[in-house]
């Protein structure tokens, strides 16, 4: 059962709910990302979502494109945001880390690079918004041989055919 996994049965057991805050690594300041990060555990945090800075993050609001436009500016990168979750497992390695971000970073690493230098760094998931399901089978694939768990956003517009193949390739949430 991965991290992530054990998160949700957990919770499922006690009949709780999860809290799984989102942060911009690098926003405000790259060097209070890792602080940041056990700060939102101190506060309760079940899961944390990174988010790698993009220069163009479609998917997102306004108040996140503008935390990435921050960071990007500090010269983040999709390597510094391994290295804070490098650096918060020095001190908390149960808590799962979700790597979230989009689909240039990873493709100019090469998706083996990435899930050999992810699953190093101590993280547990990760979601590229702009990865579709239906065309990632080899990314879940080698994510998961990394001990990974590959996560793919739905709409509730979604067509059943993609939900299905979505729950087949993805794991974690």
């Amino acid at each position: 059962m991965s991290k992530i996994a054990g998160v949700f049965a957990g919770l499922k057991a006690k009949n709780k709910k999860g809290l799984i805050p989102f942060v911009t690594a690098g926003d405000p300041h790259p060097g209070l990302t890792v602080d940041v990060m056990h700060a939102l555990v101190k506060g309760g945090a079940d899961i944390i979502e990174l988010g790698v800075p993009f220069s163009d993050p479609m998917a997102d609001g306004p108040v996140i494109q503008r935390s990435s436009e921050r960071a990007l500016a500090q010269g983040v990168t999709l390597k510094q945001c391994l290295g804070n979750v490098q650096e918060f497992r020095k001190k908390n390695q149960t808590t799962p880390v979700v790597l979230m971000g989009y689909a240039n970073p990873v493709e100019q690493m090469g998706h083996a690079a990435f899930a050999k230098a992810a699953n190093a760094a101590g993280v547990d998931g990760v979601l590229i918004v702009d990865y579709p399901p239906e065309e990632c089978e080899e990314f879940a694939k080698q994510m998961r041989s990394e001990g990974i768990d590959p996560i793919f956003l739905l709409a509730p517009t979604s067509s059943q055919e993609r939900i299905h193949h979505a729950a087949q390739i993805a794991a974690g949430y």
